[in-house]
């Protein structure tokens, strides 16, 4: 996968390369195994870059004012854009000034308010130091003065929450993009480096200059961001192995957070996740580690200080991709859109306000279901300001909300079986530890109910039931007392998954639902069911 935004430091995890001797010793992991220094000759010429420059105007276009959609659909106006258009595949930079590598220092740009493009083409060879190129992966690191955006061959992805990278890391600040994960000889890449003097607001008396440019490249098996951890297994019937086989692995992504919650992956790979406790949600990627995706996600009363999980608590995508929010403070269900306006699906329910909405799941149809307990309120059940005498199981569909069920005393993790005729729901009560499904019709009604499985009697103790997902086989995972429990489509307790944390909630990472992302209280995991990890280097689970 390559162009991977890059933000090291960012990273709740730091290792030390395991080959290299005790601790004291060990060569830190974010040090590469070889570097290209791109500010020289010799440098240079190891992957054939040749740099070219070239001076950016602000030429005045004609546009229209922002409408009542939010798009330029208003009246006709006019306002300025960057050229040349450098940025674009294919783009022919042959008639620019080359600068040698070793004039990078080179002042550029007209000083004040001025823009430079920057164009790099480099090749890979065959080794860069000790190292093979094939299967390595290559990092660009700038640093540029004083602000840049890099495209590489021709694409920018910025995320929301975003910091350094691809964009603008901030003044003078050291930024790194993941040109390859896995390289090979000859390949070639084509970066744009847009630079801009600053600060904007009061541009100074210089000039744009490159002060470092290097390609770091890595090995990958120092690369990988994730460590292999320790977990146990309770067999309770031998299909379970079936389901987790004995070579699963388990890898913790990151840690250092409050309370983990509510997990969803992108296409890109990279997870969402809410912290509830301290009201945001995260964003990780695997080149770029951790980062706040969105702040405040849940509550910004001004009595925020009486919560205990102010912020979003469950996440899902919708079919267009769209980040779907169970806000707990707010006791609403929010879609974020892509020109980042805030929807609200539900917050009312027979004209009296939700008590805190907890899951949430979509159908393939677009119907969206999600659970509304209590827990985020400051008082729970016994809030004052709790409206609905009930915690209901609801359905959004076509814009109508309906209520599905009302049974729950505390509804929690919620999802569809393969073929979406039943409903699993988990609830949270520790005199009531039960899955109940239901049989939902395509208006988003229930026809039909029944106890899949009851804890109750046989896990006792203060933990209940949380979060639920379903894999293609109908195996239902649980979080609930003990570890993630696996139930057969049958209702027939296959084993339990015991990790270091307690999960809340999981995801699945794939189509094929093989590898599943959980969050556990003050860390992300993934666990790999059937053995993709590497075992040579990962930790069997103890059985």
């Amino acid at each position: 996968m390559d162009f991977l935004t890059s933000a090291l430091a960012l990273s709740c995890l730091a290792f030390a390369d395991p080959s290299n001797g005790p601790a004291q010793n060990a060569r830190p992991r974010n040090n590469p195994d070889a570097c290209v220094d791109l500010r020289t000759l010799d440098g240079a010429a190891l992957v054939n870059a040749t740099w070219r420059v070239h001076d950016v105007e602000l030429a005045p276009i004609a546009f229209r004012a922002v409408g009542a959609d939010l798009k330029p659909s208003g009246p006709e106006n006019s306002t300025f854009e960057p050229t040349p258009h450098a940025h674009t595949p294919g783009f022919d930079d042959s008639a620019w000034r080359e600068l040698p590598a070793d004039q990078l220092e080179t002042r550029l740009g007209d000083g004040r308010t001025s823009f430079v493009w920057y164009r790099l083409h480099v090749r890979m060879p065959q080794t860069l130091g000790t190292v093979a190129v094939d299967g390595a992966v290559v990092v660009l690191e700038l640093v540029v003065d004083d602000l840049a955006e890099i495209w590489v061959d021709g694409a920018l992805r910025p995320t929301l929450g975003q910091t350094g990278g691809a964009v603008a890391a901030g003044w003078n600040a050291v930024q790194r993009v993941v040109l390859s994960n896995s390289a090979h000889v000859g390949q070639e890449f084509t970066v744009a480096v847009f630079a801009a003097n600053a600060p904007l607001s009061h541009p100074p008396e210089n000039y744009v200059w490159m002060r470092s440019a290097t390609l770091d490249v890595y090995r990958p098996e120092r690369w990988r961001r994730a460590e292999f951890v320790e977990f146990t297994t309770r067999v309770a019937d031998p299909a379970f192995t079936a389901v987790v086989a004995p070579e699963a692995t388990l890898e913790r992504l990151a840690t250092g957070f409050g309370f983990c919650e509510g997990p969803v992956v992108l296409d890109t790979g990279d997870v969402l996740f809410s912290d509830p406790n301290r009201n945001v949600v995260q964003r990780w990627s695997a080149d770029e580690g951790v980062a706040v995706y969105r702040t405040k996600s849940g509550y910004s009363g001004v009595d925020l200080g009486r919560y205990r999980q102010p912020g979003s608590n469950g996440l899902a995508l919708d079919r267009e991709g769209r980040l779907t929010l169970c806000e707990h403070g707010n006791r609403r269900v929010t879609r974020l859109e892509r020109n980042g306006v805030l929807t609200v699906l539900a917050d009312r329910f027979d004209g009296k306000r939700l008590n805190s909405p907890n899951d949430l799941t979509y159908r393939s149809d677009g119907a969206l279901f999600f659970t509304d307990p209590p827990f985020g309120l400051p008082g729970l059940h016994d809030d004052p300001a709790r409206e609905l005498d009930f915690c209901g199981v609801y359905c959004l569909k076509d814009g109508v909300l309906s209520l599905v069920s009302k049974e729950f005393s505390g509804p929690n993790g919620i999802a569809f079986s393969p073929d979406e005729r039943f409903l699993y729901v988990a609830n949270w009560d520790t005199g009531s530890k039960q899955i109940r499904r239901f049989r939902i019709e395509t208006d988003g009604s229930a026809t039909s109910s029944d106890v899949f499985f009851d804890f109750t009697k046989d896990f006792p103790g203060e933990e209940a039931l949380d979060g639920l997902e379903v894999d293609h086989a109908g195996n239902v995972f649980v979080s609930g007392p003990g570890g993630v429990h696996v139930l057969a489509a049958s209702g027939l307790h296959l084993g339990t998954i015991v990790t270091p944390e307690l999960p809340a909630n999981f995801a699945w990472e794939d189509a094929g639902r093989t590898r599943l992302v959980l969050a556990a209280r003050t860390g992300l995991y993934r666990l790999t069911l059937r053995g993709r990890g590497s075992l040579k280097t990962g930790v069997r689970a103890g059985r």
